[in-house]
């Protein structure tokens, strides 16, 4: 009996595939069909009462760092990904080539919610040209200049030759 339930249910999800293809509105690709026509299964299996053939809940998959947090974050040139074990000064175009947000990723790999996402030089050289060019200031403000010492009186040197005093002129 179960093997009529299973042949109706993939009968009435093909049939609500073609049905679906056949409307003028839906515009797919047709390598989204074969997933389409699985997840119509499924859910018509389960609505049938059926067992369905499906993985069972999906299990967070454990993840292994590439190296430790301690490492990853040694030194302030760079840090150190836990998904690849290579060197980035910002890790946020790495994630997201990887499909993570910086949130992902810490909850990854059970990282703290203060996890750096780019190395502390890169940081400060960005803040010391932010500050450079200005950002930051509201409109009329001027950068603080650095205050230059007076200049010191020279201290009186040799006297010149007249050979040095003649190149000159």
């Amino acid at each position: 009996m179960s093997e009529d339930i299973s042949a109706d249910a993939v009968t009435l999800a093909t049939d609500l595939t073609i049905a679906w293809l056949g409307n003028a509105n839906t515009r797919v690709n047709a390598d989204d069909v074969p997933a389409f026509l699985k997840t119509m299964y499924e859910t018509v299996s389960a609505l049938g009462g059926g067992s369905t053939a499906a993985e069972p809940e999906a299990v967070a998959a454990e993840y292994t760092p590439a190296v430790t947090a301690r490492k990853s974050l040694g030194s302030p040139e760079h840090i150190i990904s836990m998904i690849d074990g290579k060197p980035y000064k910002t890790l946020r175009r790495h994630l997201s080539g990887h499909g993570l947000t910086p949130e992902q990723y810490r909850e990854r790999y059970n990282l703290k919610a203060d996890y750096p996402m780019v190395a502390p030089a890169y940081s400060s050289a960005r803040r010391e040209m932010a500050k450079r060019i200005g950002l930051g200031r509201k409109p009329g403000q001027t950068v603080a200049k650095k205050a230059v010492p007076a200049a010191a009186p020279k201290a009186p040197g040799r006297p010149r030759t007249k050979k040095a005093a003649a190149a000159e002129a």
